[in-house]
């Protein structure tokens, strides 16, 4: 069954308590990403641990490979249940983040890659210089070239999860952002999906932030969600 993911998108660690003890037992698992962990650091990931919340920190490495196998093992002590990295980070750094992650066992961190941001579509990947290719392939080329080298799951949008988990390998975790319920804001994300969707193509975890955290009652909302959820099985 999928899991839903609550985005910490806050500024404090205090806000961050306070999100999660509002939504409930509803939620276990939660996002920390750059906005929360730089303004908190390694402070707020043990407090969401003590609230017996698992974590995803969403922080997307990007450096030589011993500073990412470093940066892995930092996470792992602290109990970090998910890890992204840039899957433009090449062979090296991928292969060693994930043999950082292994050698915590079976409750260490799993590693995920970022191929395109959901941000982003075929207009912003040409201004970057990634001209005659889809955002769609070139999430196709980096999601294999990143599972391939080690790399436990990935981040894509829900527009591209359906043909990767057909493509890849039983077992691969796909964490999709940009999954927002039937009738909320679409905010800065360019290529969405609804959270029955997402589900219905292959999304083993959701991700959702705003429609939840912004909203009058977060318990009916993450409800509202999960029931879309389990309703796509």
């Amino acid at each position: 069954m999928a899991e839903l993911i609550v985005a910490l998108d806050v500024q404090t660690k205090e806000e961050a308590v306070e999100k999660i003890k509002a939504i409930g037992d509803g939620v276990g698992f939660y996002k920390i990403g750059l906005e929360l962990f730089t303004a908190e650091g390694p402070d707020v990931v043990k407090a969401v641990k003590d609230l017996g919340k698992k974590v995803f920190l969403d922080l997307k490495f990007h450096d030589i490979p011993r500073t990412v196998e470093r940066a892995v093992k930092s996470g792992a002590k602290l109990g970090v249940d998910l890890m992204t990295i840039h899957s433009v980070g090449a062979k090296a750094m991928i292969r060693a983040a994930a043999d950082a992650a292994a050698e915590f066992g079976p409750t260490g961190p799993k590693i995920l890659a970022v191929t395109v941001l959901t941000s982003l579509d075929q207009s912003d990947l040409a201004d970057v210089g990634i001209s005659g290719r889809t955002p769609a392939d070139q999430v196709a080329a980096m999601a294999r070239f990143a599972i391939d080298n080690g790399a436990n799951g990935l981040v894509c949008s829900p527009m591209e999860v359906g043909s990767l988990s057909k493509s890849l390998a039983a077992g691969t975790l796909f964490i999709t952002p940009g999954v927002r319920p039937k009738g909320a804001s679409v905010g800065d994300q360019k290529r969405i999906a609804t959270p029955a969707d997402a589900v219905k193509d292959g999304a083993t975890h959701l991700v959702v932030g705003r429609p939840i955290l912004a909203a009058d009652d977060p318990v009916l909302a993450a409800k509202n969600i999960l029931d879309e959820m389990n309703g796509a099985i």
